[in-house]
């Protein structure tokens, strides 16, 4: 299994300013620690060695809070030179990435997803694009996915009200040479320009992971993740 990983923790994290201010949302506290902490816990527990941080807004906090911490894998950074979308950031993080597969995973998203199982998944399925999705109930914050028999994902669907339904839940495992083979531009939208037409042309494929998810980007959910987190000893 590819042991490395890339954390999206560049967000400005403007839901989150009327209780976390002036920090970047990898960074909003939880306890004694900032959610990043954790986040770093769960990828040393799946078998990541290194984890690559593609930053930008307060970028100098994540680094010096890294600098001043024991932590149980080794962390690189990039620095955005200016805001790049989702899919800039992960661009810009690449050559810091040693091995020819990578783990991506949101900074502001803890998914208790099991790392070894998805790698299998999509060795087996000799996918281009792997995607960690969680089964969710009653929910309208976001967009949902269809697979067919094969785990292939067929259509994603825009945020309405959904009874029962599958989200994007954040995690991600693919190759340096698929992501290159698209020839993207230095600023975009992973979504835009790399999930949808991905979809189009067969290339993505979902692993369903019926696990613990939070995603802190809005304050009730921040709260949530606080009540978990700590006290579950994360």
């Amino acid at each position: 299994m590819t042991k490395e990983c890339i954390v999206l923790a560049g967000g400005l994290g403007t839901r989150l300013r009327s209780v976390v201010a002036d920090k970047p949302k990898c960074m909003a506290p939880l306890g004694a620690h900032p959610f990043l902490y954790y986040l770093l816990q769960y990828l040393h527990r799946q078998g990541i060695t290194h984890a690559v941080l593609s930053l930008g807004y307060l970028s100098e906090q994540v680094i010096d809070w890294c600098n001043s911490m024991e932590l149980p894998l080794r962390v690189s950074f990039t620095v955005e030179p200016e805001p790049l979308g989702t899919g800039g950031g992960i661009v810009h993080a690449l050559p810091a990435v040693t091995g020819e597969e990578v783990f991506i995973v949101n900074g502001d998203t803890y998914f208790d997803v099991n790392l070894p199982a998805l790698y299998q998944f999509h060795q087996a399925q000799q996918a281009p694009l792997s995607l960690a999705l969680k089964p969710m109930q009653q929910f309208d914050r976001y967009g949902s996915i269809e697979l067919d028999a094969q785990q292939k994902i067929t259509a994603f669907h825009e945020k309405q009200y959904c009874e029962n339904g599958l989200i994007n839940g954040g995690i991600y495992l693919t190759s340096i040479h698929f992501l290159k083979s698209l020839a993207l531009p230095e600023k975009f939208s992973f979504e835009k320009e790399v999930l949808e037409p991905g979809v189009a042309a067969g290339q993505l494929y979902g692993f369903v992971s019926d696990t613990y998810f939070i995603d802190i980007g809005i304050p009730e959910d921040y709260e949530a993740a606080k009540k978990y987190l700590v006290t579950a000893k994360h």
